[in-house]
């Protein structure tokens, strides 16, 4: 052999020895070994903890993960409540959907990470989540599934209630995306980017793994794909915000919302190397490409379909959000005077006067009869809706049309 070759090859044993002996000295570092070129904090290493912090007294530990993931939803629940009037959404109902819909996120996360776990995690390992292991795609199908269902039962329109959320995922995924970075999980490959690190938890996991990662160095630095996703993830909620009021039917913010981070997710996933498989395919390759053309297709069916029809309502627009949302702004003010009026009949029993006409106004206003009566009214709103969209204008406009006027009325 080439006595140059041999001194390169022995070389590079030196360096791998020594980047593994730094590394295996300090565990809790991270390194940006090529960011810039004199020596600086990345260079040197950041000390970062998978904890957060401990509760004293009770020796409870919250990691980074699970924190970053709660304030994520904390801000996204808030982002969605500001959104939730001006759709038309009652936000008493669907606070029963927001809930639900965390429910079916956390399980269906958990789940979707255990049945394309290749590590052999079996389902008994279900309830072991502070052992690591949720998917994100997971989440959306079973906040969506489980969500949707209340959504329904709860008199809202599923396709509005999916807008104001969408932007909510963007969010929740951005911040929560940073917990991956404190368990030095979801990177990819290797890169010589300013801003590719290396840790000993990245160099033992692609190790541990040589077998299948046979492309990669476990001792050079690796692409930080949770950064990409947050990073992709903030633009498209800020590109999401701004398009929001702008949207010409209930749903077209979360069909963009599939196709922008499916879009993303399919090539940040081609770099990851902990990818969830089923067989030789990566699933969430598989779930965003297939998001990405089913998107596509039903933005262009559904913005046809509403340029085509004269008669499109946005659920704001309905009698029955009207109607909902007239209940939900004179609630506070219906229980102050059903307080008030209780009030009243109990001091009049303590004087011993005559409460007859106070009791008959309170059941007429806050009886059995008044519930129905309410409920009623709701139902009468609903079924006005169903009626007009079963009789909708004769003013339909083909597809190629270039209407004007239609789309002065859609923008407003």
């Amino acid at each position: 052999m080439n006595m140059n070759v041999v001194t390169a090859l022995t070389a590079l044993a030196d360096d791998t020895a020594a980047v593994r002996e730094k590394l295996r000295e300090n565990p809790d570092k991270v390194y940006f070994p090529n960011f810039g070129n004199t020596d600086n904090i990345l260079r040197e290493g950041i000390s970062i903890d998978r904890v957060a912090f401990t509760i004293p007294g009770i020796n409870f530990t919250v990691y980074w993960y699970g924190l970053l993931i709660g304030i994520g939803m904390l801000l996204a629940i808030v982002y969605g409540y500001k959104k939730m009037r001006p759709c038309g959404i009652d936000p008493d109902r669907a606070t029963d959907s927001v809930i639900s819909g965390i429910i079916g996120a956390i399980l269906g996360a958990r789940l979707y990470y255990i049945v394309f776990n290749t590590e052999g995690m079996s389902i008994t390992d279900f309830f072991k989540i502070r052992d690591g292991g949720l998917a994100i795609y997971g989440g959306i199908i079973g906040a969506i599934l489980v969500g949707g269902i209340v959504t329904k039962l709860r008199g809202l329109r599923l396709s509005a209630m999916l807008d104001v959320t969408a932007p909510c995922f963007l969010i929740g995924q951005c911040i929560g995306r940073w917990g991956n970075f404190f368990n030095q999980e979801a990177f990819g490959a290797n890169t010589d980017k300013p801003w590719g690190m290396l840790s000993w938890k990245t160099a033992s996991f692609v190790s541990d793994h040589y077998d299948k990662l046979t492309d990669v160095d476990a001792f050079k630095p690796i692409h930080p794909c949770f950064l990409y996703e947050s990073m992709w993830c903030l633009l498209g909620f800020i590109l999401l915000h701004l398009y929001f009021k702008h949207r010409k039917f209930d749903g077209e913010i979360f069909i963009m919302y599939a196709g922008w981070y499916g879009l993303g997710r399919f090539f940040i996933e081609g770099l990851r190397t902990d990818s969830l498989y089923l067989g030789q395919v990566r699933v969430s390759q598989l779930v965003a490409g297939t998001c990405v053309v089913a998107s596509i297709i039903l933005w262009i069916i559904f913005r046809s379909a509403t340029k085509r029809s004269g008669s499109y309502k946005f659920f704001y627009e309905t009698e029955v959000s009207k109607a909902q949302l007239a209940e939900y702004a004179g609630y506070e003010d219906m229980q102050k005077e059903k307080k008030e009026l209780k009030k009243k009949i109990d001091e009049a029993k303590h004087k011993g006067e005559s409460f007859a006409e106070l009791e008959k106004e309170y059941n007429e206003k806050f009886g059995k009869e008044a519930m129905k009566a309410r409920k009623q009214a709701l139902k009468d709103a609903a079924g006005k809706d169903k009626e007009e969209a079963e009789n909708p204008d004769e003013d339909y406009k083909s597809i190629l049309a270039d209407d004007d006027s239609s789309d002065e009325k859609e923008d407003k």
